[in-house]
C-alpha cells in the first residue's frame, strides 16, 4: 500500500507541473516597445543648431572704446550667448587683422585718420564693412589751460606760437628753446608734428606715451599752474575737471589733408562722426551678433557719462558698461533680434 500510495503522489506532482508549464506557454507575450520613429523616406534626420563663432572684438588704446567693447561684450554674452574676446590692438593694426577674420569688429573709427584704410579695405577689397554710425561725435585738438590763455591771449590761435618767447613758455629739458607740445602714443593718428612745421611754429613734439600720461602731466602742471600744451580730443571726462582752451589752428579742409601723404597736413583737425567696422563674413557667420553690432549706437552725452564713470568715480571699465546696460534697457533693447 505504501509503494501504491508513493506512486500516486508521483503521478499528481508531474501532472500539476505539466499543467503549469502548459499555462505558462499560453500567457500572453509582453508588448514590445514602440521603436524609435524613422524620418520618411528621403528626409534626413534634423540637425543640431551649429556652434556659435567666438566674437573677437578690437579694444583702442582710450577708454571711449574701451567702455564701447564692454558694452557689445556683456550684451552680446548675455542676451546671444556668445562667447566674448576682447583684443587689445592699435588701431591701424586692426583694419588687416578684420579683413581676414581675426577680429570681429572694432566699434569707434575716427575717419579723419583713416582715409586710406576705409578706401582700401571697405571700398575696394570689400573685406571689411562700414557697420553703421556710433552716435558720438569726437574732435581732436590741441589744448592748453585756461589760465594761459588769461595770462597770454596771443596763445589762443596758433601765430602766438610762432613767437619764440611765448613759445618758450612751455619749454622742458627734452626741448630746449622750443616750446613742448604733448602728445601720447606714436601709434596714434595725428599731424602735429606736420602742423608745426609747416606752420613755423617753435615747437617740439614729445610722447608721453599714453593717454593717461598726458592726463597725469596735465594734472601736474595745472596744480601749480604752469603752461602745458598737449593734443587731445571730445569726448573726454577732463573737461569737466579741468578748464581747457582749444588752440585755434587754420580750419580743416578735405585740400588740405588731401596733400597729407605729399606736403603734409598745415590745418586743425575736422570734427569726426565716430563709426564702426566689422570683418566682411560677420553677417552670415553670425547674424544675431551682426544685427547687434550694427545697431548699436548711442548718443556722446551717454559716452561721456560712462568714461566719467572711469575716469573720475574711479569705476572699472566692466562697471561703467553694465551700469549703463541697466540704466538703458530701453535703447539696447532695439539692437538685438533680427
Amino acid at each position: 500500500m505504501r509503494d501504491k500510495r508513493s506512486l500516486h503522489i508521483r503521478i499528481g506532482m508531474l501532472v500539476g507541473v505539466l499543467l503549469l508549464l502548459l499555462a505558462a506557454c499560453a500567457a500572453p507575450a509582453a508588448p514590445a516597445a514602440p521603436a524609435a520613429p524613422q524620418a520618411a523616406s528621403g528626409e534626413s534626420a534634423p540637425a543640431s543648431a551649429p556652434a556659435k563663432i567666438t566674437i573677437k572684438l578690437a579694444e583702442n588704446p582710450w577708454t571711449g572704446a574701451q567702455v564701447n567693447a564692454a558694452v557689445a561684450k556683456q550684451l552680446l554674452e548675455e542676451k546671444l550667448g556668445y562667447t566674448v574676446e576682447i583684443v587689445s590692438i592699435d588701431e591701424n593694426a586692426q583694419w588687416p587683422a578684420l579683413a581676414n577674420g581675426d577680429l570681429s569688429a572694432s566699434l569707434e573709427v575716427w575717419p579723419s585718420g583713416h582715409a586710406d584704410n576705409i578706401a582700401q579695405y571697405i571700398d575696394d577689397q570689400k573685406v571689411v564693412e562700414n557697420a553703421g554710425e556710433l552716435g558720438v561725435v569726437g574732435r581732436i585738438g590741441w589744448y592748453q589751460p585756461s589760465y594761459v590763455v588769461a595770462a597770454h591771449p596771443e596763445l589762443a590761435t596758433w601765430e602766438g606760437f610762432k613767437n619764440p618767447e611765448l613759445a618758450g613758455l612751455f619749454s622742458t629739458a627734452e626741448t630746449g628753446d622750443k616750446g613742448q607740445f604733448l602728445s601720447g602714443d606714436p601709434s596714434w593718428v595725428q599731424y602735429d608734428e606736420s602742423i608745426v612745421d609747416g606752420l613755423g611754429l617753435e615747437l617740439q613734439v614729445t610722447y608721453a606715451g599714453s593717454e593717461e600720461a598726458i592726463v597725469a602731466a596735465l594734472d601736474s602742471a595745472y596744480s601749480r599752474e604752469e603752461p602745458v600744451l598737449f593734443y587731445f580730443w571730445t569726448p573726454h571726462s577732463i573737461f569737466a575737471k579741468y578748464d581747457l582752451t582749444r588752440v585755434s589752428l587754420p580750419d580743416y579742409s578735405d585740400e588740405c589733408y588731401a596733400k597729407a601723404a605729399s606736403s603734409g597736413v598745415d590745418c586743425d583737425y575736422p570734427a569726426d562722426t565716430l563709426f564702426k567696422i566689422v570683418w566682411a563674413g560677420l553677417k552670415d557667420a553670425a547674424p544675431d551678433a551682426y544685427h547687434l553690432l550694427t545697431n548699436l549706437s548711442y548718443s556722446t552725452d551717454d559716452q561721456i557719462a560712462m568714461i566719467a564713470a572711469v575716469e573720475v568715480d574711479g569705476k572699472s571699465i566692466d562697471e561703467a558698461a553694465a551700469e549703463w546696460i541697466a540704466a538703458n534697457e530701453s535703447v539696447w533693447q532695439g539692437w538685438i533680434g533680427k
